[in-house]
């Protein structure tokens, strides 16, 4: 008995190292080397919670997703996991089963302890199918479970805006601002908001503070510039917008920013936009 107890032992021992190794291979850009070390644990052990989740993420990121449902619905239907109920309502939706993904989110919902990520993403399908609704009602609870979770404010906040309420947008943006002052999604969401109630100044503000913490942030600059077009800035927008552009930015985005403004420019010939916004003399 101790000699099998011994072995049993060494095996959990290899076990957990292989899973470390499994990790460390994500987390550094190694899916197929994760995904050999998960499908061999498998093999032994075909539920095996770690070991589906590892290789689930590790078939995603090489954009085989379908292959991900079929060890990640074993393992749902092993045991009661809303982690991997979560993952595989995600691998569902990405290959267009929205229907499957939603019977599976609802189940991980009520699990307890409750895992929030179900929240955020049910909230998010439900916000995508045009269910708004509903969408708000499960990220409240979802908020109510994970205040400090950014990312439920900011989904809270874009279905708020999808049903034209600004105040409480505004309130959960402000809260997942108030978490990460710099979230890129906070502060297009916020921003957007603000602009479309006419409030450049305030959304200029949010825009300097990513550019301050994030100088490449190229989009920023975008917005930043195009808030200062409406706020009777035009050298300091163009300025911003050029350098939007020089830092990965769409050109688009920066020749919308000017063509739309009130205080912004047109040209007949998109070489002399082009010319422009590059800083050229033309």
């Amino acid at each position: 008995m101790k000699v099998q107890a011994n072995a049993m032992n060494e095996r959990q021992r290899a076990q957990a190292e292989a899973l470390q190794r499994a990790t460390y291979a994500l987390q550094n850009g190694q899916p197929a080397y994760a995904e050999h070390i998960a499908s061999e644990i498998l093999k032994t052990n075909a539920a095996h919670p770690e070991a589906t989740k590892i290789l689930a993420y590790a078939l995603m990121m090489q954009q085989r997703v379908k292959e991900a449902v079929a060890p990640l619905e074993r393992a749902a239907r092993a045991g009661r996991n809303p982690e991997i109920e979560t993952q595989l309502a995600i691998a569902l939706r990405r290959c267009g089963q929205d229907d499957k993904a939603l019977i599976w989110l609802r189940r991980a919902i009520k699990r307890t302890p409750p895992f929030p990520p179900a929240f955020h993403e049910l909230g998010y399908l439900l916000h995508a199918l045009k269910q708004p609704d509903e969408a708000v009602d499960v990220l409240r609870q979802g908020a109510a479970i994970a205040p400090m979770m950014p990312e439920m404010w900011v989904q809270l906040g874009y279905v708020c805006r999808t049903r034209h309420d600004h105040a409480g947008a505004i309130e959960a943006f402000s809260r997942a601002l108030a978490i990460n002052p710099a979230l890129p999604e906070a502060v297009s969401g916020m921003t957007s908001v603000l602009m479309h109630d006419g409030d450049y100044a305030q959304a200029a503000e949010l825009f300097k503070r990513v550019i301050s913490a994030r100088p490449e942030e190229g989009w920023a600059r975008i917005g930043l510039g195009t808030c200062l077009l409406e706020l009777g800035e035009p050298d300091s927008a163009y300025v911003c917008l050029r350098a939007g552009v020089g830092k990965g930015a769409s050109f688009h985005a920066a020749l919308r920013a000017i063509t739309s403004s009130s205080r912004g420019r047109f040209w007949l010939r998109p070489s002399s936009a082009a010319t422009f916004l590059k800083g050229e003399k033309g």
